[in-house]
C-alpha cells in the first residue's frame, strides 16, 4: 500500500523585511495584474499583514517619508458652490381625478407621474431627483 504525503514549509516563528521587501509585496498584491490572495500564498503571509502595511505606506509610515498633505481625520474645509436649480417639474391633476387627491407631475424629460394623497414625501423627493437627472 502506498501514500503520498504532501510536506507543506511555513517558516514558523517571527519574520522580519525590510522594507523594500515589503514594498514589492505590496506591488504584487495591489498592482495592476496584482492579487492579494496569490501574494500572501507566494510571500507566506497574511492578508491582514499586507493591509497593514500598505495603510502604513500610504501614510508615509512604512517609508518614514510623511506626506506634506494633511491627514484625512483632522478637519478641512471644502469651498461650495451652488448650482442654479434645475427646472421645475410641472404639477397637475389629471383631468377628473382632483376628488381622489391624485397629482400628475410632468417633468422637463417627458416623464410623467401619477402619486396619491398618501405618498410618503420623502420617497417621492428621492424618485424626482432621480429622474430629474
Amino acid at each position: 500500500m502506498s501514500a503520498r504525503i504532501e510536506v507543506v514549509g511555513r517558516v514558523s516563528g517571527r519574520r522580519r523585511w525590510t522594507v523594500d521587501q515589503k514594498l514589492a509585496m505590496l506591488r504584487d498584491a495591489f498592482g495592476p495584474d496584482g492579487s492579494v490572495r496569490s501574494a500572501c500564498e507566494r510571500h507566506e503571509v497574511s492578508s491582514g499583514q499586507l493591509y497593514t502595511w500598505r495603510r502604513l505606506a500610504m501614510s508615509g509610515e512604512l517609508t518614514g517619508t510623511r506626506p506634506s498633505v494633511p491627514a484625512l481625520s483632522g478637519a478641512s474645509f471644502a469651498e461650495v458652490a451652488l448650482a442654479e436649480p434645475a427646472a421645475t417639474a410641472a404639477v397637475s391633476s389629471p383631468p377628473g381625478s382632483a376628488p381622489n387627491g391624485r397629482i400628475g407631475i410632468e417633468l422637463p424629460s417627458g416623464v410623467k407621474l401619477t402619486v396619491d394623497q398618501t405618498v410618503d414625501a420623502d420617497a417621492l423627493a428621492r424618485v424626482l431627483g432621480v429622474l430629474a437627472r
